[in-house]
Protein backbone atom coordinates (compact mmCIF):
# COMPACT_ATOMS: atom_id res chain seq x y z
CA UNK A 1 0.00 0.00 0.00
CA UNK A 2 1.03 3.73 -1.14
CA UNK A 3 1.34 6.03 1.63
CA UNK A 4 3.17 9.64 1.96
CA UNK A 5 5.22 10.60 5.18
CA UNK A 6 4.88 14.08 7.43
CA UNK A 7 8.52 13.50 9.39
CA UNK A 8 8.27 16.26 12.17
CA UNK A 9 11.18 18.33 13.24
CA UNK A 10 12.98 17.49 16.61
CA UNK A 11 16.95 18.11 16.82
CA UNK A 12 18.19 14.83 17.64
CA UNK A 13 15.05 12.65 17.95
CA UNK A 14 14.88 12.64 14.39
CA UNK A 15 16.62 9.88 14.02
CA UNK A 16 13.76 8.05 15.10
CA UNK A 17 12.24 9.04 11.45
CA UNK A 18 15.06 5.90 10.44
CA UNK A 19 13.36 3.35 12.50
CA UNK A 20 9.94 4.76 11.52
CA UNK A 21 11.01 4.21 7.94
CA UNK A 22 12.70 0.94 7.85
CA UNK A 23 9.46 -0.83 9.74
CA UNK A 24 7.18 0.72 7.59
CA UNK A 25 9.22 -0.86 4.68
CA UNK A 26 9.16 -3.96 6.74
CA UNK A 27 6.15 -4.26 6.57
CA UNK A 28 5.33 -3.86 3.14
CA UNK A 29 4.20 -0.35 2.56
CA UNK A 30 5.65 2.05 -0.27
CA UNK A 31 6.67 5.49 1.12
CA UNK A 32 5.30 7.48 -2.51
CA UNK A 33 6.53 10.89 -1.06
CA UNK A 34 7.83 12.37 2.07
CA UNK A 35 7.57 16.29 3.75
CA UNK A 36 9.49 17.37 6.18
CA UNK A 37 10.51 19.80 9.05
CA UNK A 38 13.83 20.76 10.38
CA UNK A 39 15.78 17.01 11.08
CA UNK A 40 12.61 15.59 9.62
CA UNK A 41 13.35 17.55 6.23
CA UNK A 42 17.25 16.44 6.54
CA UNK A 43 16.07 12.51 6.75
CA UNK A 44 13.19 13.03 4.16
CA UNK A 45 15.45 14.86 1.89
CA UNK A 46 17.97 11.99 2.10
CA UNK A 47 15.53 9.27 1.92
CA UNK A 48 13.96 10.72 -1.10
CA UNK A 49 17.36 11.22 -2.65
CA UNK A 50 17.41 7.30 -2.89
CA UNK A 51 19.09 6.23 0.37
CA UNK A 52 18.00 3.89 2.08
CA UNK A 53 17.09 3.60 6.14
CA UNK A 54 20.06 1.68 7.17
CA UNK A 55 22.82 3.90 5.07
CA UNK A 56 21.32 6.99 5.98
CA UNK A 57 21.89 4.94 10.24
CA UNK A 58 25.25 4.80 9.14
CA UNK A 59 25.55 8.38 7.50
CA UNK A 60 24.68 9.86 10.97
CA UNK A 61 26.66 7.15 12.60
CA UNK A 62 30.02 8.14 11.50
CA UNK A 63 29.28 11.64 11.85
CA UNK A 64 31.41 13.02 14.92
CA UNK A 65 28.10 14.74 16.41
CA UNK A 66 30.38 17.25 18.53
CA UNK A 67 31.44 19.00 15.44
CA UNK A 68 28.35 19.68 13.75
CA UNK A 69 27.72 23.04 15.77
CA UNK A 70 31.16 24.52 14.73
CA UNK A 71 30.86 28.10 13.23
CA UNK A 72 32.65 29.69 10.62
CA UNK A 73 32.73 32.48 8.27
CA UNK A 74 29.48 32.07 6.49
CA UNK A 75 27.46 31.76 9.90
CA UNK A 76 25.42 34.87 10.54
CA UNK A 77 24.07 36.45 13.95
CA UNK A 78 23.53 32.77 15.70
CA UNK A 79 24.44 31.26 19.16
CA UNK A 80 25.94 28.42 17.43
CA UNK A 81 27.00 27.89 13.56
CA UNK A 82 26.02 24.84 11.29
CA UNK A 83 29.94 24.01 9.64
CA UNK A 84 29.82 20.62 10.17
CA UNK A 85 26.30 20.15 8.99
CA UNK A 86 27.60 22.24 5.66
CA UNK A 87 30.76 20.10 5.26
CA UNK A 88 27.85 16.92 5.72
CA UNK A 89 25.63 17.97 3.21
CA UNK A 90 28.23 18.52 0.64
CA UNK A 91 29.69 15.15 1.03
CA UNK A 92 26.04 13.12 1.20
CA UNK A 93 24.44 15.46 -0.73
CA UNK A 94 26.89 17.44 -3.34
CA UNK A 95 25.28 19.66 -6.03
CA UNK A 96 22.16 17.31 -6.17
CA UNK A 97 18.45 19.04 -7.04
CA UNK A 98 15.14 18.17 -6.14
CA UNK A 99 15.19 17.20 -9.63
CA UNK A 100 17.15 14.07 -8.67
CA UNK A 101 15.30 12.74 -6.04
CA UNK A 102 13.68 9.02 -6.66
CA UNK A 103 10.24 10.42 -4.97
CA UNK A 104 8.71 13.29 -4.77
CA UNK A 105 9.82 15.43 -1.54
CA UNK A 106 9.51 19.41 0.24
CA UNK A 107 10.51 20.34 3.23
CA UNK A 108 9.18 23.66 5.04
CA UNK A 109 10.84 26.84 6.37
CA UNK A 110 10.34 30.03 7.19
CA UNK A 111 10.96 33.35 6.05
CA UNK A 112 12.30 35.86 9.27
CA UNK A 113 11.36 38.75 6.78
CA UNK A 114 7.45 38.80 6.28
CA UNK A 115 7.01 35.62 8.56
CA UNK A 116 5.65 33.20 6.36
CA UNK A 117 5.89 29.61 5.33
CA UNK A 118 8.41 28.56 2.44
CA UNK A 119 7.94 24.97 0.89
CA UNK A 120 10.92 24.26 -0.33
CA UNK A 121 10.52 21.69 -3.24
CA UNK A 122 12.89 22.99 -6.11
CA UNK A 123 16.88 24.13 -6.25
CA UNK A 124 19.48 22.56 -4.56
CA UNK A 125 18.99 19.57 -1.56
CA UNK A 126 21.32 21.36 0.57
CA UNK A 127 19.87 24.77 0.65
CA UNK A 128 16.45 23.27 1.40
CA UNK A 129 18.17 21.17 4.34
CA UNK A 130 20.10 24.35 5.64
CA UNK A 131 16.91 26.38 5.77
CA UNK A 132 14.89 23.85 7.31
CA UNK A 133 16.90 23.24 10.26
CA UNK A 134 17.74 26.39 10.99
CA UNK A 135 16.78 27.07 14.90
CA UNK A 136 16.12 30.52 15.52
CA UNK A 137 18.65 32.29 17.13
CA UNK A 138 20.61 29.32 17.55
CA UNK A 139 21.50 28.63 14.40
CA UNK A 140 21.87 31.47 11.41
CA UNK A 141 19.07 31.96 9.04
CA UNK A 142 20.02 30.69 5.62
CA UNK A 143 19.48 32.64 2.66
CA UNK A 144 18.06 31.55 -0.79
CA UNK A 145 16.44 33.63 -3.40
CA UNK A 146 15.02 36.42 -1.33
CA UNK A 147 13.99 34.72 1.40
CA UNK A 148 16.21 34.75 5.30
CA UNK A 149 15.06 31.38 6.18
CA UNK A 150 15.00 29.42 9.42
CA UNK A 151 13.29 26.01 10.77
CA UNK A 152 10.19 25.62 9.28
CA UNK A 153 8.87 24.06 13.01
CA UNK A 154 8.33 27.25 13.76
CA UNK A 155 4.64 27.25 12.26
CA UNK A 156 4.67 23.77 11.03
CA UNK A 157 5.90 21.10 13.47
CA UNK A 158 5.04 17.92 11.41
CA UNK A 159 3.98 19.26 7.80
CA UNK A 160 1.06 17.02 7.16
CA UNK A 161 -0.39 19.92 4.57
CA UNK A 162 2.79 19.78 2.78
CA UNK A 163 2.40 15.96 2.61
CA UNK A 164 -1.27 16.05 1.38
CA UNK A 165 0.04 18.66 -1.04
CA UNK A 166 2.53 16.14 -2.74
CA UNK A 167 -0.04 13.23 -2.61
CA UNK A 168 -3.19 14.24 -1.99
CA UNK A 169 -4.92 10.99 -2.64
CA UNK A 170 -2.90 8.66 -0.11
CA UNK A 171 -2.97 8.00 3.29
CA UNK A 172 -0.61 10.79 5.80
CA UNK A 173 1.60 8.90 8.03
CA UNK A 174 2.73 12.02 10.71
CA UNK A 175 5.54 11.16 12.43
CA UNK A 176 5.67 13.68 15.93
CA UNK A 177 8.61 14.13 18.28
CA UNK A 178 7.31 17.04 20.08
CA UNK A 179 6.79 16.03 23.80
CA UNK A 180 2.62 16.41 24.73
CA UNK A 181 1.74 19.42 26.40
CA UNK A 182 1.27 17.81 29.32
CA UNK A 183 5.23 16.41 30.02
CA UNK A 184 7.26 19.33 32.61
CA UNK A 185 9.60 20.60 30.76
CA UNK A 186 13.48 19.88 30.40
CA UNK A 187 16.90 22.31 31.35
CA UNK A 188 18.83 22.77 28.24
CA UNK A 189 22.83 23.31 28.32
CA UNK A 190 24.59 25.15 25.98
CA UNK A 191 26.92 22.46 23.75
CA UNK A 192 30.23 22.96 24.63
CA UNK A 193 33.31 21.13 22.70
CA UNK A 194 34.41 17.69 24.30
CA UNK A 195 37.73 18.96 24.22
CA UNK A 196 37.33 21.28 26.81
CA UNK A 197 38.18 20.09 30.84
CA UNK A 198 35.03 19.77 32.86
CA UNK A 199 36.08 22.30 34.66
CA UNK A 200 36.26 24.84 32.15
CA UNK A 201 32.81 23.21 30.68
CA UNK A 202 31.47 23.20 34.20
CA UNK A 203 32.07 27.26 34.29
CA UNK A 204 30.23 27.34 31.22
CA UNK A 205 27.18 26.10 32.19
CA UNK A 206 27.29 28.60 35.01
CA UNK A 207 27.56 31.47 33.33
CA UNK A 208 24.13 34.20 32.40
CA UNK A 209 24.15 33.13 28.89
CA UNK A 210 23.76 29.74 29.89
CA UNK A 211 21.07 30.38 31.93
CA UNK A 212 19.94 32.83 28.99
CA UNK A 213 20.08 29.39 26.65
CA UNK A 214 18.04 27.67 29.20
CA UNK A 215 15.11 29.66 29.41
CA UNK A 216 15.10 30.62 25.53
CA UNK A 217 15.07 27.13 24.96
CA UNK A 218 12.20 26.04 27.01
CA UNK A 219 10.14 28.76 25.42
CA UNK A 220 11.15 27.13 22.17
CA UNK A 221 10.06 23.82 23.04
CA UNK A 222 6.71 24.76 24.47
CA UNK A 223 5.42 26.35 21.57
CA UNK A 224 6.91 24.05 19.43
CA UNK A 225 4.64 21.79 21.52
CA UNK A 226 1.35 23.73 21.20
CA UNK A 227 1.71 24.56 17.82
CA UNK A 228 1.93 20.96 16.52
CA UNK A 229 -0.78 19.71 18.96
CA UNK A 230 -3.08 22.48 17.18
CA UNK A 231 -1.54 21.82 13.73
CA UNK A 232 -2.33 18.00 14.52
CA UNK A 233 -5.51 18.32 15.25
CA UNK A 234 -6.65 20.98 12.68
CA UNK A 235 -4.58 19.08 9.99
CA UNK A 236 -6.13 15.84 10.49
CA UNK A 237 -3.10 13.10 9.41
CA UNK A 238 -4.75 9.55 8.75
CA UNK A 239 -1.84 8.18 11.44
CA UNK A 240 -0.02 9.44 13.94
CA UNK A 241 3.17 7.95 15.10
CA UNK A 242 5.05 8.54 18.28
CA UNK A 243 8.35 7.48 19.22
CA UNK A 244 9.42 7.56 22.92
CA UNK A 245 12.05 10.33 22.69
CA UNK A 246 10.43 12.44 25.53
CA UNK A 247 14.03 12.30 27.53
CA UNK A 248 16.25 13.46 24.59
CA UNK A 249 17.13 16.82 23.66
CA UNK A 250 17.00 18.96 20.80
CA UNK A 251 21.28 18.87 20.58
CA UNK A 252 21.67 16.03 22.84
CA UNK A 253 24.39 13.23 21.47
CA UNK A 254 23.16 10.46 20.50
CA UNK A 255 23.62 6.64 19.88
CA UNK A 256 22.06 6.89 16.36
CA UNK A 257 21.12 3.72 16.22
CA UNK A 258 19.55 3.08 19.45
CA UNK A 259 17.06 6.41 18.57
CA UNK A 260 16.31 4.83 15.45
CA UNK A 261 15.37 1.57 17.19
CA UNK A 262 12.35 3.59 19.41
CA UNK A 263 11.13 4.42 16.07
CA UNK A 264 10.52 0.84 15.01
CA UNK A 265 9.06 -0.01 18.28
CA UNK A 266 6.13 2.89 17.54
CA UNK A 267 5.70 1.80 14.33
CA UNK A 268 4.56 -1.60 15.80
CA UNK A 269 2.51 0.17 18.46
CA UNK A 270 0.03 1.25 15.56
CA UNK A 271 0.12 -1.22 12.94
CA UNK A 272 -3.47 -2.04 13.74
CA UNK A 273 -4.35 1.98 13.09
CA UNK A 274 -2.42 1.90 10.35
CA UNK A 275 -3.83 -1.20 8.26
CA UNK A 276 -7.54 0.06 9.22
CA UNK A 277 -6.11 3.61 7.40
CA UNK A 278 -4.77 2.02 4.87
CA UNK A 279 -7.52 -0.12 3.86
CA UNK A 280 -9.56 0.39 0.53
CA UNK A 281 -12.80 1.00 2.06
CA UNK A 282 -11.78 3.69 4.15
CA UNK A 283 -9.81 5.17 1.56
CA UNK A 284 -13.01 4.92 -0.55
CA UNK A 285 -15.16 6.58 2.46
CA UNK A 286 -12.84 9.35 2.68
CA UNK A 287 -12.67 10.17 -1.11
CA UNK A 288 -16.48 10.51 -1.04
CA UNK A 289 -16.68 13.08 2.39
CA UNK A 290 -14.23 14.92 0.68
CA UNK A 291 -10.78 14.46 3.00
Amino acid sequence: MDITLALGGGGAKGNAHIGVIRRLEKEGYKISSVAGTSFGGLVGVLYASGLTPDEIEEIFTATDQGSLYARDSNDGPSLLGLSGARKLLDTVLGEKTFDDLKIPCAVTAVDVKTGSEVVISEGYLRDAVLATIALPGIFPPHRLNDWELMDGGVLNPVPVTVARMLSPDLPIVAVVLNDPLDIPLRTYAIPVPSILPKQISDRIHRLHVAQAFDIFMRAVDLSSRAVAHYRLEADAPDVIVRPNVHHLDLLDKVVVKEVALLGEVAVEEILPKLKKATSWTTRVKKIFRGK
